[in-house]
């Protein structure tokens, strides 16, 4: 039988000819639009612009090896974002609506970027003199966590001769919590327990952060981008327990997770050599402490209290040197990189339980570690026009990789991995575009997964595992995109995921646990989304925005043998967004209603699922220009979505008998959430 990368790339090569024999049918071209398509909106930044293309959603950079080739789905002036930080969100919610002078769709494959597929939205902008954009953010909820009051951010932007630059400051703060009831049975269906808690999470992550443009008479391009942050976030959960023959007991949780990281990073392109040769530097590093605490309290003295705390303190860092070399020889683009990344983690963790009144220290093995890798990677491609209305985009290269892990009982492993994609761009008429790519991709590593760390919370620890390797892939995408003219706009997407070494939970020793590769899994599914407009209708102003996603896995489960979906994956996702502007007013008014289902969370000793439903739901109102700010008012979960969970819980591993039936149910509540923004 042929191997499925076989079947896969013939799939490819089929399609492909389908393209080159259409070459000739349309010119290339892509969509655009400029500030007088969204005046209606009275956008403040190039964010707000965005949000608003008919059919397009913003797909953030995938968490690369590195830097590597380009991901995501937005460049800003034609360029990707040097960076691992700064993502384009918040990029482009430092851009003045008035700094943009037009957006396009574009074809991924067009751009000369490695690596871009599918619609790519490229938002030109221009320089300016000084201006400004603020934003405050605060929401309410009904219940459980405090008011939120420190969401939201400040930019400056502005150029001075060829200089231009940003300094930003923003806080993505949020306050979460839930409260409700919880009940254990026996494996034979018999109560063991009920329980009420409440717990809320409060999280601020202040960021400052800076970015410096220079472009030479010559054409030389240089940027610089540097970035600091802070974390805060603390947990909260109290709750009260009861059951027959058990004593009622009340039970503490508290989290703290803080620290600091920075991140610096920037290029230099310039030409040389009849092309244009491009330098790429960035180090990040972060220190975050952790704790969890849990105390359970019995509350007619009848017994001590119990209870155990985890605590680790890590540093991660990264530090990473590119070079990319881009040439024309006629109607070909060329283009090399070689790129060397070396990640670094430092952690330490401690386990102790209470005894009489104090914390005791008990052994957690393979806790303490460094684990890193020194990572060197090739890539050449290729770009070359198939007729007038098609282009073909071919990468290959490989990395090579020394993985270390020094401590918890580490080794050291090399490897070699091939990398590449071929892509084709294709308009075969004038409203309709279609993209097809083939890639080989090497996942990113998680160095946490390496150790020994605990839930506390849950009753789970994972035992760690110095054997892990990254997830690989093979990923075949067909995507069309339809213009519908006055009726709006359309995509399709059609994908594959052949994967190797998948990333999940398997065992470990007799009876330990841990991330840990499977040899084989799939993925597949697709996704259509789109923009209808409803002014044919007779609706002036108004607008739906849908997505619909459906999706399989298959993956051998590693305890049984049997096949089943991959824990966590999507099963399928829909949402429907209705915006109206009411005409000759500045006031819009909205709903949007989603729903999402994941797989089962399959681990050796449990199977279950957690999720938050069945449908959420949002109604707001906008005035849009009320003395040159834009305000708007929400109702967040206005249909009572609620955060549950049903899990089965094994005495031993799951091919064994049941321990227990956990069936959990609490209440969020509505959420009313404000925001103000504003240009200076």
């Amino acid at each position: 039988m042929t191997p499925r990368p076989v079947r896969t790339a013939l799939a490819t090569a089929l399609l492909l000819a389908v393209g080159i024999a259409a070459a000739e049918r349309a010119p290339i071209a892509g969509r655009t639009y400029t500030p007088a398509d969204f005046a209606r909106y009275e956008p403040r930044t190039a964010l707000d612009m965005l949000r608003q293309v008919p059919g397009f959603v913003i797909r953030e950079a995938d968490q690369e090896r590195g830097l590597g080739e380009a991901t995501g789905n937005v460049v800003v002036n034609g360029q990707r974002i040097s960076g691992k930080s700064n993502d384009v969100i918040t990029e482009l919610t430092r851009v003045p609506a008035g700094n943009v002078v037009r957006i396009e769709i574009v074809d991924g494959a067009k751009l000369d970027i490695p690596g871009l597929t599918g619609q790519v939205a490229n938002v030109v902008t221009k320089a300016g003199g000084i201006r400004g954009q603020w934003s405050w953010k605060p929401d309410v909820r009904a219940y459980n966590p405090r008011p939120q009051v420190t969401r939201g951010d400040v930019s400056v932007s502005g150029s001075r001769g060829a200089l231009q630059y940003t300094v930003g400051l923003a806080n993505t703060a949020s306050h979460s919590g839930a409260d409700g009831g919880t009940r254990i049975d026996n494996a034979d269906g018999s109560l063991r327990d009920t329980r009420y808690d409440r717990w809320t999470g409060e999280m601020d992550m202040p960021k400052l952060s800076t970015r410096l443009g220079w472009t030479s008479t010559d054409g030389d391009i240089a940027n610089l981008n540097a970035s600091v942050q802070k974390e805060f976030y603390h947990y909260r959960e109290d709750g009260f327990r009861s059951g027959p023959g058990l004593p009622d007991r009340e039970r503490r949780v508290r989290e703290r997770e803080g620290g600091h990281s920075y991140e610096i990073g920037g290029d230099y392109e310039f030409g040389v050599a009849g092309g244009r040769l491009k330098l790429i530097g960035l180090d990040r590093y972060a220190h975050t402490p952790y704790s969890q605490e849990v105390v359970t309290h019995v509350v007619d003295g009848s017994a001590p209290d119990s209870g155990s705390r985890f605590a680790r303190d890590s540093e991660e860092s990264e530090k990473i040197a590119r070079a990319e070399y881009r040439w024309k020889t006629g109607a070909s683009d060329w283009r090399v990189s070689a790129e060397g990344a070396f990640n670094r983690l430092d952690s330490a963790s401690s386990i102790a339980v209470l005894d009489d009144g104090e914390f005791v220290g008990v052994p957690l093995p393979g806790a303490d570690a460094t684990v890193q890798e020194d990572r060197y990677e090739l890539i050449g491609s290729w770009g070359h026009p198939l007729g007038a209305t098609a282009k073909l985009q071919v990468s290959a290269g490989g990395e090579y990789s020394k993985l270390e892990q020094v401590g918890g009982g580490g080794l050291t492993r090399t490897f070699k991995r091939p990398k590449g994609s071929i892509a084709l761009a294709w308009k075969p008429s004038d409203t309709l575009d279609v993209n097809i790519k083939l890639q080989r991709k090497v996942g990113q590593l998680n160095f946490y997964d390496f150790l020994a760390s605990v839930n506390l919370n849950d009753g789970r620890e994972n035992a760690g595992n110095p054997d892990l390797v990254p997830q690989q892939s093979w990923e075949f995408e067909v995507e069309a995109t339809k213009n519908l003219g006055r009726w709006g706009t359309t995509t399709l997407r059609v994908y594959d995921h052949r994967i190797d070494d998948l990333i999940d939970i398997v065992p470990i020793g007799a009876d330990g646990e841990s991330p840990g590769n499977i040899d084989r899994a799939r993925e597949y599914g697709a996704e259509w989304k789109g923009t209808w407009k409803l002014d044919p209708f007779g609706w002036q102003g108004a607008k739906l925005d849908t997505r619909w996603w459906v999706q399989q896995s298959e993956v051998r489960d590693p305890l049984t043998g049997v096949e089943r979906r991959i824990s966590n994956s999507l099963i399928h996702f829909w949402e429907v967004k209705l915006r109206d502007d009411i005409p000759g007013t500045s006031w819009a008014w909205g709903m949007n209603v989603n729903h999402e289902l994941d797989a089962l969370d399959v681990r050796l000793t449990e199977i279950g699922h957690t999720w938050e439903g069945p449908i959420w739901g949002e109604l707001f109102v906008e005035r849009k220009n009320f003395h040159g700010l834009t305000l708007r008012a929400a109702v967040a979960n206005a249909l009572g979505a609620r955060s549950y969970r049903d899990r089965f819980v094994y005495l031993d591993r799951r091919t064994g008998p049941v321990d227990f039936h956990e069936v959990r149910d609490r209440r969020i509540g509505p959420i009313l959430a404000f925001q103000v923004s504003g240009t200076f």
